[in-house]
């Protein structure tokens, strides 16, 4: 069926308008950190995938790293194996670490590989581990206990915090025009793996690359307002008002951080968006309303 005038003009606004920012953006690097509805639900796994070819195909950068979470919980469950959490963090203990690995170095990762693809592109899939990509260490936290009047330090098992990133195999991979998928495992000074918050490793590895921008995926539209609006455009100072007044609370709180320290450390802008939205990374970067927050200096 041929385009009517009213589609032709629109469909040809949208293209001119993703020109000046194809001309700014060729040759940065963006990192995006894939997780929520756009991994479990086909129709926006296909649209993501699209979308990080098309950025390589115009001269972009694009890296991925994932989450699994989820995935993780459906495969314990059917292990058998209690899940615990502890201030919202999975006690990982041997046995659990080991369907992790399986499941986000193995399950999910190549999984996202093989949807990049087929649509003709050219994904190349690695844990944190390879090539010592990702040096973690072991995250301790404490909490009050009454009985003992003080604090005690709790032991959750192999969950890691980045200490340094290594990025000689993602040069390597850009380079070679791959485009890297990461799955957020680190590798401790000992041996031992460590699962790492997906939002912590794509913050660190954007801050260590530099890149021009560092997008989080989430299953909300982004920082809403007390009354419900959308808000974007933010600095510094505002989040940090926003966070005090308790419009910012809950789960985006470790979004917003990831997001404040990215931009404060060299990232040139941090993106929260909605990733229940077909082709939102492309809508965020190609078009001047974009489709969720935008946080900068």
């Amino acid at each position: 069926m041929p385009l009517t005038n009213s589609s032709a003009k629109t469909i040809a606004h949208v293209l001119t308008e993703a020109l000046p920012y194809i001309n700014r953006f060729a040759g940065k690097t963006f990192v995006i950190k894939y997780g929520g509805n756009a991994m479990v639900d086909d129709s926006l796994k296909k649209s993501f995938a699209r979308d990080v070819v098309l950025m390589k195909r115009v001269g972009m950068n694009p890296i991925v790293v994932h989450g699994g979470g989820p995935q993780i919980a459906d495969l314990l469950k059917r292990l058998g194996k209690e899940t615990k959490f502890i201030q919202g963090m999975r006690v990982t203990d041997t046995e659990t670490m080991d369907v992790v690995q399986m499941v986000l170095g193995g399950l999910v990762n190549k999984e996202i590989v093989t949807s990049i693809n087929c649509q003709s592109g050219r994904a190349v899939g690695l844990t944190g581990k390879d090539a010592q990509l990702i040096h973690a260490r072991k995250l301790t936290f404490s909490q009050d206990n009454p009985e003992m009047k003080s604090s005690e330090i709790i032991d959750i098992g192999h969950v890691g915090e980045v200490s340094s990133i290594d990025t000689a195999v993602i040069d390597l991979l850009i380079k070679g025009d791959f485009i890297p998928v990461i799955a957020p495992i680190g590798v401790g000074d000992d041996g031992q793996s460590y699962n790492i918050n997906a939002d912590l490793v794509a913050g660190k590895l954007a801050e260590v690359l530099q890149a021009e921008k560092l997008m989080l995926l989430t299953n909300t539209k982004g920082v809403l307002s007390q009354q419900g609006e959308l808000l974007t455009g933010l600095k510094a100072p505002l989040v940090q008002s926003l966070i005090q007044d308790g419009t910012i609370q809950g789960g985006m709180l470790p979004k917003i951080h990831c997001a404040l320290d990215a931009v404060q450390s060299g990232v040139q802008t941090a993106h929260i968006i909605d990733g229940r939205v077909e082709h939102a990374v492309l809508l965020e970067i190609f078009t001047n309303e974009g489709v969720g927050t935008l946080i900068k200096r």
